[in-house]
């Protein structure tokens, strides 16, 4: 089953400028340059669409990838690169642009996650479509206590008199930290998601769920990274 990796990239970080192509690594590759590296490693991918309006990184894009015949440009109409652009309208456009049966979203913003993690993840996917998921989506498990002030309680431990119970008791909760996403263009089409009714959870840890949003990320994620 043919699978094609999507890789957006936006000019106009309003958070952290020019992150996806300012020197990040002691070498001064930037974060779109070490994502291409990773992503050429990926074994069993037939294309790896780039698709952005962000003419310097595109650049940085064909340097790396060179004559790789499965990296392919999208150059992304302006309306899908905005800060107001709505994450629906870009879930649709995924499919118009992609050939594979499967698409596996990702972002260069997760600088810790490498090309056996994402390899990992795609024979994952395939192996747990038989087992009743449909997709796939990074998470990060939290077990600890979660306050909801609307609520006025903590909202993973049991409902008893004891609610100060260990934390390894909580129920986990998990945060989508985006490092990627695999589900199939069909859902893509029916659901309007990039993921469907029932994805399995691929927890990572450590270092590999930072995510980069703001300027202090940027900072720290460099000095972690080097």
């Amino acid at each position: 089953m043919k699978l094609s990796i999507v890789l957006p990239i936006r000019e106009g970080s309003q958070r952290v400028k020019n992150k996806n192509i300012r020197p990040f690594s002691k070498e001064g590759k930037s974060l779109t340059q070490l994502k291409i590296e990773e992503l050429l490693k990926i074994k069993n991918v037939d294309e790896i669409v780039v698709t952005s309006n962000y003419d310097e990184a595109i650049e940085q894009v064909k340097a790396i990838a060179k004559d790789d015949p499965r990296v392919k440009i999208d150059y992304r109409p302006e309306y899908l690169c905005q800060p107001t652009t709505i994450v629906k309208e870009l879930i649709a456009y995924m499919p118009t642009i992609t050939q594979g049966e499967h698409i596996l979203w990702l972002h260069v913003t997760s600088p810790f996650v490498k090309a056996q993690d994402y390899q990992n993840a795609i024979e994952r996917y395939f192996e747990e479509l038989n087992n009743g998921y449909d997709s796939i989506m990074s998470v990060t498990e939290i077990k600890n206590f979660l306050w909801s002030d609307s609520e006025k309680k903590i909202i993973n431990a049991p409902h008893s008199d004891n609610i100060w119970i260990q934390t390894q008791d909580l129920e986990p909760l998990y945060e989508i930290n985006h490092a990627f996403y695999i589900n199939s263009c069909k859902n893509y089409l029916s659901m309007s998601d990039r993921i469907g009714k029932r994805p399995y959870l691929y927890k990572l840890k450590g270092s590999k769920v930072i995510d980069i949003d703001y300027e202090d990320d940027f900072e720290l994620a460099r000095r972690i990274f080097d």
